[in-house]
């Protein structure tokens, strides 16, 4: 069995996304997600140029091997346009592989740890008032997990307030928005939000707060202190984890669960947060992290100390990357939750695929593979366009985390 083409599929129905699709000798076929949000092109030229050319002619069947010689054999490792490469090949022939043998992903992987993946949604609004409707929105809805953002007094276009009731997506311009930060007024504000959810819908569902890396950490201990009555689910991104110690002083400060990880790219980027139990959840995701080949690695050594997985599934990440998640989170055994937003009606055209909502949780169907394909000749209906994710200043012009 040969690799006899492997292209490179670019679309923007709603949004842009890069998308592998691997082809062999035996007419089974495989797609990867290579989306890397306002930077798309980059591993487009990274997998056209630099990765195609060497996958032809190898056999798909040999996934261990030709990964290490994708990440080693580059020299130049780890970084997000090498491993969202490195991924959509990965995903791309774990889902030929699948396929081959007429099983559904997740019983390659090892079969079922759990019949549904609990995922939570994200609601966000224009203030407070807006915030606590829209959680209720999604409890209506059946979620169980919510993500809630709001508005805060005193800052205009505050992260995690979108357009739309159901998806939130940041890259809005082909130049970069610029965004205003106060950190004083956000922690000011934000328990005040989770005690009036409390106050709303009681403690019958889990609410989780993405702070954006916008934090010191002195600052996100103060935070997580402030609403470990309103009991979250998790805190995530609450300060800049290049330098992994920066935790130590979270942890010390806080019980509130904390979630990092989603711009994390290797094993490197979490190993010491792993294994000193900063943190509580794992992030990283099957295109940020070089695919299920070694996103299996990173939730083993979560297992050893007991970290369990949150990948993000933003909108940034196409319905490839969420199927393949999905069936990664059927197996794994140490578990969390997944997050979900709705992609575009258009976007599921391009991408059908075969997972449900139900009862809170995504359920994976029995299509050999990763069940997701791409609609080429509607895919070939949107074009790309480019668009930026937004920076954030400081009010006296810093440039700040966005």
């Amino acid at each position: 069995m040969k690799i006899i083409a492997a292209r490179i599929i670019v679309t923007c129905p709603g949004r842009n996304f890069v998308t592998l699709k691997i082809e062999t000798d035996q007419g089974v076929h495989g797609i990867g997600d290579a989306t890397l949000n306002g930077r798309e092109l980059s591993v487009v030229s990274y997998l056209q140029d630099h990765v195609a050319p060497c996958l032809i002619g190898r056999d798909p069947r040999c996934i261990e091997d030709i990964w290490q010689y994708l990440y080693r054999g580059a020299y130049w490792r780890r970084g997000p346009v090498t491993m969202r490469a490195i991924a959509a090949v990965d995903v791309a022939l774990w889902d030929i592989k699948a396929k081959m043998a007429n099983m559904p992903l997740y019983d390659l992987l090892g079969g079922r740890s759990r019949d549904g993946v609990l995922v939570y949604g994200h609601a966000n609004g224009a203030d407070l008032g807006e915030t606590v409707e829209a959680v209720g929105r999604y409890i209506d809805m059946g979620y169980k997990a919510v993500r809630a953002q709001s508005g805060i007094p005193g800052i205009d276009l505050a992260y995690g307030v979108g357009r739309g009731k159901l998806y939130y997506e940041p890259a809005d311009a082909a130049l970069p928005t610029e965004t205003v930060w106060d950190t004083r007024k956000y922690l000011n504000f934000a328990p005040s939000l989770f005690e009036r959810l409390r106050e709303t819908y009681g403690f019958g569902v889990e609410l989780l707060h993405d702070v954006h890396h916008r934090l010191t950490p002195i600052e996100a201990g103060q935070l997580g202190k402030a609403v470990e009555p309103h009991r979250l689910f998790w805190l995530e991104d609450v300060t800049p984890a290049e330098n992994q110690e920066a935790f130590r002083l979270v942890r010390q400060h806080t019980t509130t669960p904390l979630a990092v990880g989603e711009i994390f790219n290797t094993i490197w980027d979490c190993k010491d947060l792993i294994a000193n139990q900063y943190i509580d959840y794992i992030r990283t995701t099957v295109v940020g992290a070089g695919g299920i080949t070694h996103l299996r690695r990173i939730a083993d050594f979560a297992a050893l100390h007991q970290v369990r997985t949150g990948a993000h599934g933003a909108t940034d990440l196409s319905p490839v990357t969420m199927g393949a998640a999905l069936h990664f989170d059927t197996w794994v055994p140490n578990f969390g939750i997944q997050e979900y937003m709705r992609h575009a009606e258009e976007t599921d055209a391009v991408f059908p695929h075969d997972y449900v909502f139900g009862d809170g949780r995504l359920h994976v169907g029995d299509t050999p593979g990763h069940g997701v394909d791409i609609d080429e000749a509607l895919a070939a209906k949107y074009p790309y366009k480019p668009a930026y994710l937004p920076v954030a200043r400081l009010e006296d012009g810093t440039m700040w985390n966005w």
